[in-house]
């Protein structure tokens, strides 16, 4: 009987070795996870998680992966990979055989320098224990210090307003969320944010981190002192490819892995967080995305391959945040745009339109009340993958269909 190892229990681990079931494969399947707690979502944890102090969303009920016969094997590292035996060695002493391998070690939250390690003052957001360590420390009157103005910064700072914490948020950058949303986007959440009290300060520069039993003092150049009973730190990932470096996999910003998933062993796949791969529609430009609807993407392709399928990459990048009452939502990629338009979609709702040099529309970025703008990202997601040139005029005019786009 054939057998397949899945290193990784998060959403994309988990939900790859419950497809593989679905994809009706009677071999073993074996899933090694560091936490222990079965696979759930993550994007919760910067939302109603800390809001409501809830459990995790979880993928599937522990019961679920029992009924399929998917053997759980959480609160154990994977230590190494001997590729020769295909073996997976565990740090309780065990070793697994494999006759395929899915990598899905996901990413870690990148260090702030100078703090080689996190405290009970100084914290990160990634697992659902880091949810619950931020959220009792956050009330009526409490100070928050959020350090980094991307995605997961600003959902929390929405989420501690509405818990009445004050929330000063530190960015090195002249705006937030400079990576990947347009200027005007950026603009409309950061006008939100200091609508609802929080102090951002951009260009900001931290000299010291002075951490005390009872809080934080934050130094920035100048000689302003933010002081906070909590500093949550927000800078970006960095993904976890030790085992995979350590038995010899290429790496590139991320184990790298083929439009099939497939790493530099042909008996080892990778996905989700951990992963770079390349995307057709962009000419191949290889990329490493974090995002749930990625995730659940690339394990099911992963399961269909691991299988004998002959599936490849073809999604567009899609993301989403959700602060406040507004929802924004990214789809493609903005690197090598020319042309950018904006879409008023109804009231206090927009999108920006990013046109590459040949015509083609390379990525929307969306921001409205609730699901305003919903519908008009997923029919830019189409545009975008069916590579058609568009007008740009066409695209600001609001009574122009998108979809009538589509069929022209």
């Amino acid at each position: 009987m054939s057998s397949i190892v899945i290193i990784g229990a998060g959403e994309c681990g988990g939900r790859a070795a419950l497809q593989l079931r679905e994809r009706h494969f009677d071999g073993t399947i074996t899933l090694v996870g560091a936490e222990a707690l079965h696979p759930y979502e993550r994007p919760p944890l910067s939302k109603n998680g800390i809001l409501e102090g809830a459990g995790p969303k979880f993928v599937m009920d522990a019961e679920g992966y029992d009924k399929r016969g998917i053997d759980l094997r959480l609160g154990v590292n994977a230590t190494g990979i001997d590729r020769p035996g295909k073996t997976v060695a565990l740090s309780d002493g065990t070793k697994l055989t494999y006759d395929k391998l899915l990598l899905a070690t996901g990413a870690r939250p990148r260090p702030f320098p100078g703090i080689a390690e996190r405290s009970e003052r100084v914290l990160t957001l990634r697992t659902h224990a880091d949810a619950l360590a931020i959220r009792r420390h956050l009330h009526e009157g409490s100070r928050l210090a959020i350090v980094g103005g991307g995605f997961i910064g600003l959902e929390l700072a929405a989420i501690a307003r509405g818990l009445g914490a004050s929330v000063t948020l530190i960015e090195g950058l002249s705006r937030i969320l400079s990576r990947g949303v347009p200027e005007d986007i950026a603009h409309a959440v950061a006008a939100r944010h200091k609508a609802a009290g929080v102090e951002i300060l951009c260009e900001s520069r931290i000299e010291t981190f002075k951490i005390g039993a009872d809080g934080v003092s934050i130094c920035l150049a100048g000689g302003r002192t933010i002081d906070a009973d909590i500093a949550v730190i927000g800078i970006g990932s960095i993904p976890n490819v030790a085992l995979a470096q350590e038995a010899g996999l290429a790496i590139d910003n991320g184990i790298m892995v083929d439009d099939h998933l497939r790493t530099s062993d042909p008996d080892i796949f990778a996905a989700g967080d951990c992963c770079s791969f390349p995307i057709p529609v962009y000419g191949g430009r290889r990329v490493r995305l974090e995002s749930w609807r990625s995730a659940q993407e690339q394990a099911m392709l992963a399961a269909a391959n691991l299988t004998g399928a002959d599936e490849r990459i073809s999604a567009v990048p899609w993301f989403w945040s959700d602060q406040y009452e507004l929802t924004l939502q990214v789809a493609g990629l903005a690197e090598g745009a020319v042309i950018s338009v904006r879409r008023e979609v109804g009231e206090d709702a927009f999108i920006i339109f990013q046109i590459g040099a040949d015509g083609r529309l390379l990525s929307a970025s969306g921001i409205g009340p609730g699901n305003g703008v919903a519908r008009d990202i997923r029919l830019a997601e189409m545009l975008i993958a069916s590579g058609r040139t568009v007008d740009p005029t066409a695209l600001m005019q609001a009574e122009v269909k998108l979809k009538s786009l589509l069929a022209a």
